[in-house]
């Protein structure tokens, strides 16, 4: 006789497990401890088995007795349920492993080394920003083009081109790697390319040759904080990206050796520089040491001696010397690029010197001191170009042979 739920909610535990038998092999198991298991005994190739269909009452009568017929019907067909419940589960997990949320996770797991924490978190909440609220759950190896498109069209209508355009160079990046993990076929994001509006690219604000002379007297004069004006003099003088000299510290400079090496990991393209010093350079440094020598940093926050200044400190002093266009702390870069090529440097020794890009990873490790002899004379020039000005001497354009 089928029993009721009145009965299975009354049944009360005993001493030992007890059962409340409802037909067809299903059966509640009654514990010693009064907890209510749903059980389906059955025999499969002569040999008896029990499968477990889940707890009462979380698991009411009726959907006990729709797993019941599902189970039989399975061993009708000749195969154990256990066995097809096993694969199921295993199917669900290799689902949630190939969903493009699990992929992407993934992905950002084997970058994480080479990357800053800074910039992993920067990743990760774009992804979750706006990419998994459409995408997170689908099959990676389903999601198509005009569907990528469509998630990172929305990004565009914000009107943060590059951020559309950093979106799809990561996912992008992504289905590579679902391809190479085999959890896809192709990458749709190839076929995008051009679908995305770029951004415009505006350059840094760089002073011209003409205005140098103007703006490194005023320099000399500035009436701020002391270690702001040694920051952006030493900025002058050695043309390293904001960000490296903000964050200097004091162990990265060799005095004998006339040379700051900034290690890699401050570095945007992941390689150690060499800075050489000028004797100019080594005089702010000289000059600085009195203030901040005792701690980390050459530049530590005002507020907070721990940390580095902040990145809008140098920025606020130009601003406050009247060159709120027309500089920037990063523009110092373009400036003795310009100028050091038309008085005839070699553009390799240039480049070398402005810690741009080398894609051979071979070479990018030879380029760490290529060159560093051309450099160090370059920079005692260009320190001394920079004092001719300040001077108001004539300054006759140098031109570098060889």
């Amino acid at each position: 006789m089928a029993i009721t739920d009145k009965a299975v909610k009354a049944a009360k535990p005993r001493q030992k497990a007890y059962k409340l038998t409802d037909g067809k092999g299903l059966y509640v198991l009654v514990t010693s401890e009064g907890r209510k298991y749903w059980r389906l005994k059955y025999r499969i190739a002569g040999k008896e088995k029990l499968l477990a269909l889940g707890v009462y009452p979380d698991v009411s009568i009726a959907a006990a007795r729709t797993a019941c017929e599902k189970a039989r019907a399975i061993i009708k067909s000749g195969r154990d349920p256990i066995a097809v419940k096993k694969q199921e589960r295993l199917a669900a997990q290799v689902s949630a492993a190939n969903t493009f949320e699990a992929v992407a996770l993934e992905w950002i797991e084997q970058q994480r080394h080479g990357w800053v924490p800074r910039h992993t978190e920067r990743v990760l909440d774009s992804l979750k920003a706006d990419i998994f609220p459409d995408l997170g759950d689908r099959p990676i190896k389903d999601i198509a083009a005009p569907e990528l498109l469509a998630v990172l069209k929305k990004v565009e209508k914000r009107g943060v081109y590059e951020t559309a355009q950093r979106l799809l160079q990561r996912c992008g990046a992504i289905f590579r790697y679902a391809i190479q993990t085999h959890r896809a076929e192709r990458n749709p994001a190839v076929d995008l390319r051009g679908a995305i509006k770029q951004p415009k690219r505006e350059n840094y604000a760089a002073l011209s040759a003409a205005d140098l002379p103007e703006y490194l007297r005023k320099l000399e004069t500035y009436n701020g904080h002391l270690k702001t004006r040694l920051a952006l003099k030493l900025l002058a003088l050695t043309f390293v990206r904001t960000s490296e000299l903000r964050k200097a510290e004091w162990s990265e400079f060799d005095i004998d050796k006339n040379e700051w090496r900034i290690p890699a990991e401050r570095m945007k393209m992941r390689t150690a520089h060499i800075v050489p010093l000028s004797t100019q350079s080594l005089a702010v440094l000289e000059e600085l040491r009195q203030f901040t020598g005792q701690g980390r940093f050459l530049f530590p926050s005002q507020s907070k001696l721990t940390v580095p200044m902040s990145e809008n400190t140098m920025i606020y002093a130009i601003y406050r010397m009247g060159y709120h266009s027309r500089a920037t702390g990063h523009g110092f870069r373009a400036t003795a690029s310009t100028i050091l090529n038309e008085q005839g440097w070699k553009a390799d020794v240039i480049e070398r010197q402005l810690a741009h890009a080398e894609r051979n990873k071979v070479r990018a490790a030879y380029h760490r001191s290529e060159y560093l002899d051309d450099r160090s004379k370059m920079m005692q020039h260009w320190a001394d170009y920079l004092d001719a000005l300040i001077s108001g001497a004539k300054v006759v354009p140098f031109l570098r042979k060889g």
